[in-house]
């Protein structure tokens, strides 16, 4: 049975301090603590949040300056290309064209000599009907 007296006041008395010295003792500054760690942890995600957003622009601006080095690149190459080319084709059309006053010499060279030959040949036309007709006959012209 329970019996109502002094002392049930007494441990409601002392139930209600230690609320209170509990209160401001322990639970006050652990709700503080985990305020401020709130807090920072808030901080934190801000901070993180910014820093991705930050990665992710030198990241675009990496991508950027590279396809303009590759774009640069291949205008390079295709303006280095054009340049080899020309200068390929130039070097073939003199060489074509000497290589046709070469052979157009050598031929002037070889009418001029074929034409001394004949020349030649033709002067002496009449030596060699002599000589063969002699040949034949057995006896001299």
């Amino acid at each position: 049975m329970i019996t109502i007296d002094i002392t049930v006041i007494i441990q409601i008395i002392n139930i209600l301090i230690l609320i209170v010295v509990m209160n401001t003792v322990l639970y006050k500054p652990v709700r503080t603590a985990l305020s401020k760690r709130k807090e920072k942890v808030a901080e934190l995600a801000d901070s993180i949040e910014t820093f991705q957003k930050n990665a992710e622009l030198r990241k675009e601006e990496i991508n950027r300056k590279l396809n303009d080095a590759r774009s640069k690149a291949k205008e390079e190459i295709d303006k280095a290309k054009g340049a080899a080319q020309a200068s390929t084709a130039e070097s073939l059309a003199q060489v074509r064209q000497e290589a046709t006053a070469s052979k157009t010499s050598q031929l002037d060279e070889i009418q001029k000599q074929f034409a001394d030959a004949q020349q030649q040949l033709s002067g002496q036309i009449d030596n060699f009907a002599s000589e063969m007709a002699a040949k034949i006959l057995g006896r001299s012209i």
